[in-house]
């Protein structure tokens, strides 16, 4: 039948219209793989960026608490009483190879600070010893030295006191601590020594950190000036009348 042929013949054509060619296939699948490649690449690309900045963020974090410590303890720092009864207010000292009682490693420092923090469970006033020294790391594989922060909040102890230590940094190569007269830095501080040249706090002190294994990081460098500052140096006398 004629009408029949034109109807499967009409049907045909338009079923050929809605159908897609080979070629086009080919280009669709070639840009939706195009689409997921980008897609991919951006993700991945925000990914390592977060990874970076966890990492960065987790390496600042020791470091600004050490910073925070260091300068607090700095800046109430207690000045020196003269006389040799130095029990509250003790000494200030900074060097090589110091010796500090009930810590075991060699000090960088040593000072008596008002930075302690008073509580119902401590009976201790907010004065306390404190030292910074570089220890040697518990795992061999470890670079570097750990800078510990060694605290005595006890400093009537009848016996040796109790030293808190605290873990402040991790993979240091070196600490120094440089201590300003008014008018140059000096490496060595004692108010301790009957021979001290210097009898007071420092009007400032430097502190110089350079981490090891870590050359994309620059040295930490800390500069705190100390305003709490005696007098003089000698002791007041009242003459007789």
């Amino acid at each position: 039948m004629p009408g029949a042929s034109a109807f499967h013949s009409s049907f045909a054509i338009r079923n050929s219209r809605r159908a897609f060619t080979l070629i086009e296939l080919i280009l669709a699948i070639s840009i939706a793989a195009i689409v997921l490649i980008a897609v991919n690449t951006v993700f991945f690309a925000a990914l390592h960026l977060r990874n970076d900045t966890a990492e960065m963020v987790d390496a600042a974090s020791p470091v600004d608490s050490m910073v925070t410590f260091m300068k607090r303890d700095l800046q109430c720092a207690v000045t020196p009483t003269n006389g040799t009864s130095k029990v509250l207010s003790g000494g200030f000292r900074v060097g090589d190879n110091l010796t500090s009682t009930g810590v075991s490693d060699p000090v960088a420092i040593e000072m008596f600070t008002a930075s302690g923090a008073l509580s119902d469970s401590a009976p201790w006033g907010d004065i306390q010893r404190v030292t910074y020294e570089l220890k040697t790391p518990t795992s061999s594989t470890a670079s570097g030295r750990d800078l510990y922060r060694s605290v005595t909040r006890n400093l009537l102890a009848v016996s040796t006191p109790d030293v808190t230590e605290q873990l402040m940094l991790s993979g240091v190569q070196s600490l120094k601590f440089s201590c300003y007269d008014g008018t140059q830095w000096d490496e060595t501080w004692d108010t301790t020594s009957s021979t001290a040249t210097y009898t007071n706090l420092p009007l400032a002190v430097r502190v110089d950190v350079l981490m090891a294994g870590r050359p994309d990081m620059q040295p930490i460098e800390i500069v705190v000036p100390i305003d709490s500052q005696s007098r003089t140096n000698m002791v007041l006398t009242t003459p007789a009348s």
